[in-house]
């Protein structure tokens, strides 16, 4: 897995102004965006990619959602700490971690095993990790 470099956090900066220019609106959405490191949840060879405005393949015949999606779907939620939310389909594991940036309690559910390990993963690096009693909840 690829580090945080100073380029993808330009890139990430990019992204979040194409949000901006798109109509998100919500500081607190931005600044969850501009925190998360989308590049982590796609193969390495599509960290560039991940911050285009674009859907790209997570395996399992699966997409990581377009990032004005998840912004969009995020601000619609008006997500406050502490806030239960239940995701279906948990993917790459992004929107849950962004969800997380907001200080939401994230319940969700995969049913491709390997998406879920793999979201698992990335999700604890984060440092995003569910109580030892709690499979499934971030």
């Amino acid at each position: 897995m690829l580090e945080d470099t100073y380029k993808l956090k330009g890139l990430r900066e990019k992204l979040v102004k194409t949000l901006q220019q798109k109509g998100i609106r919500d500081t607190q959405v931005l600044e969850a965006i501009r925190t998360v490191p989308r590049h982590f949840f796609v193969d390495d060879l599509l960290a560039e990619e991940s911050y285009k405005d674009q859907a790209l393949p997570i395996g399992e015949g699966q997409t990581i959602s377009q990032p004005l999606t998840v912004a969009r779907q995020t601000e619609l939620l008006q997500v406050k700490a502490g806030m239960k939310v239940l995701e279906i389909g948990t993917g790459s594991g992004y929107q849950c971690a962004v969800l997380c940036a907001l200080g939401a309690r994230v319940f969700t559910v995969e049913r491709h095993i390997p998406l879920y390990h793999k979201a698992q993963v990335t999700l604890n690096r984060l440092g995003y990790k569910p109580p030892s009693n709690e499979r499934g909840r971030w």
